[in-house]
């Protein structure tokens, strides 16, 4: 029995994984409820209706695209942080993470609020992730007697709080790669 995918079941992985990435651009730069997506097919070079061959629904093919990129997000965290052993280093190992995503990942949080229950869901289980590789570092290196939870939400809510306000912290430029340091030496003398 042959297995080996079809000339079409390639071609249709080709537009859906083309699809992700034009959306995953234009998320970026437009956000998630500005984005129609007759943009998206037009960006990609496909038919409106090709989009909904591939995704039922809107809320579907967002679900879909956030899936994708907060699993990379996760994953290169996790890979970043596979080596940290102090907490400075897990926490430049989470903003080179987001960094790699930054515009996409400033327009979730700005937006998940508005975004469906699983997009919100997904953003929750990345941040869980995250969470998990901040504990077992807390963990090891014990200095304060505050939650590893409230540290993490701490951490979390400087973070996006940054992000959010992108326009005044760095108007020309990633907001990450301008106060990369000065986040994590403050947040690690906080503990100190």
């Amino acid at each position: 029995m042959n297995n080996k995918p079809t000339a079409r079941q390639l071609k249709k992985e080709q537009t859906k994984a083309l699809l992700i990435n034009t959306a995953f651009d234009i998320f970026s730069s437009q956000g998630f409820l500005n984005t129609r997506m007759s943009d998206i097919a037009k960006a990609a070079g496909v038919s409106h209706g090709t989009v909904f061959l591939h995704f039922n629904t809107q809320e579907e093919f967002i679900a879909e695209v956030v899936n994708h990129f907060c699993s990379k997000i996760a994953l290169r965290t996790h890979e970043l942080s596979e080596s940290s052993s102090s907490l400075k280093e897990l926490l430049i190992a989470h903003l080179d993470a987001i960094t790699e995503y930054e515009a996409f990942y400033t327009r979730l949080v700005i937006e998940s609020r508005m975004l469906s229950q699983e997009v919100r869901d997904t953003f929750i289980i990345v941040q869980s992730a995250i969470s998990l590789h901040f504990s077992r570092v807390l963990e090891k290196n014990r200095k304060t007697s505050i939650s590893p939870a409230v540290l993490f939400n701490m951490w979390i809510g400087l973070i996006h709080h940054y992000l959010l306000n992108g326009d005044v912290f760095a108007p020309e430029g990633s907001v990450i790669a301008t106060y990369k340091s000065a986040l994590t030496d403050a947040f690690v003398s906080l503990l100190a």
